[in-house]
């Protein structure tokens, strides 16, 4: 029997287990991708990062998207773009940055990545995307996955013949699936069985994505799916428990104390990171996860999600601690 604990083969390389940190695009920073390590994940992948960006020598998208912690190994950098020689070039950045692993987003719906011949609109341009994995795998030197939905529209089946086409003819080593058309977004009923079809196709790892917003329909997706492992996106955010209790390594859920104290320590990653201003700016959207693990009501939580600076939000969290009560800033 099957079990999340167990150890899987990617290209060679030995994953402890079968839960992986999905790529959150403005989110998955290396100490979110830590977090999850912490907490047990076997894989974790980084936020989307443009190859133009990278290899156009943009000092911002180096220095804070290029960034890998010792302690998250083996860790997978994302990548998006339309150009094959400019993948190439981007993947061999990633390589020397530290990667295991090259993911490619061709399946990502935001309109702005899109138009610029990205994400899912490769979906109806198989030739490019083929060229693309290709040139990633040449470039980095590194085992290449790749991240897939369906199709544009419903009724598509365009990334299901693209998946075949990225592994017989690129040489992919896993694909990533998403079992929505991405004209849904992460709206409605991901179809699991399409991703069953996968595995019992593909010569490939297939990992499962999309719907996962608890433990049971975690759980439920691998069974379903059969997929060798399961990819934890939304539903982990501000919540790394979840790997930790998927994985029989942590029971119920964190005393306020437990969570008060893991977004302290974001805060101080994210400084270092970003710096204190920025840091302020980066993690107003952080703030409202935790502030729904510490079970307060929507009144309580103010002080803490609308907190402008790290200053105020460490604040807002020692008064909680203490019993007090502080005006929201």
């Amino acid at each position: 029997m099957r079990r999340l604990t167990d150890s899987w083969n990617l290209a060679g390389l030995e994953i402890r287990n079968r839960l992986v940190l999905a790529p959150l695009a403005g989110i998955g920073s290396w100490f979110v991708r830590l977090q999850a390590k912490r907490f047990g994940a076997g894989l974790v992948v980084s936020e989307m990062v443009s190859s133009c960006g990278l290899a156009h020598g943009n000092p911002r998208t180096v220095r804070e998207f290029l960034r890998v912690h010792p302690d998250e190994h083996p860790v997978s950098i994302q990548l998006f773009g339309h150009e094959p020689a400019v993948m190439g070039e981007a993947a061999a950045m990633a390589a020397a940055a530290g990667a295991d692993v090259i993911d490619l987003n061709m399946g990502c719906p935001v309109r702005k990545v899109c138009r610029s011949g990205a994400g899912a609109a490769l979906l109806a341009d198989p030739d490019r995307a083929v060229e693309i994995a290709r040139a990633a795998s040449e470039g980095g030197g590194l085992p290449v996955t790749v991240k897939l939905r369906p199709g544009r529209e419903p009724g598509e089946r365009d990334g299901v013949e693209l998946a075949w086409r990225l592994v017989d003819e690129a040489g992919v080593a896993a694909i990533a699936f998403h079992p929505r058309q991405a004209s849904q977004q992460h709206s409605g009923a991901p179809d699991y069985a399409l991703v069953r079809d996968l595995v019992e196709s593909l010569p490939v790892p297939v990992l499962v994505s999309g719907g996962l917003s608890s433990d049971e329909r975690a759980l439920s997706a691998f069974e379903e799916s059969g997929a060798e492992a399961v990819m934890l996106a939304r539903g982990s955010l501000g919540n790394p428990w979840r790997f930790g209790r998927l994985l029989g390594l942590y029971e119920g859920e964190p005393s306020p104390a437990e969570v008060a104290a893991e977004l302290r320590w974001v805060i101080e990653c994210a400084e270092e990171h970003l710096g204190v201003e920025r840091a302020g700016r980066y993690l107003r959207k952080f703030y409202p996860w935790y502030a729904d693990r510490l079970g307060l009501t929507r009144h309580e939580q103010q002080p803490l999600v609308t907190a402008r600076t790290t200053a105020h939000a460490r604040e807002a969290l020692s008064a909680m601690a203490h019993g007090e009560r502080v005006v929201a800033a």
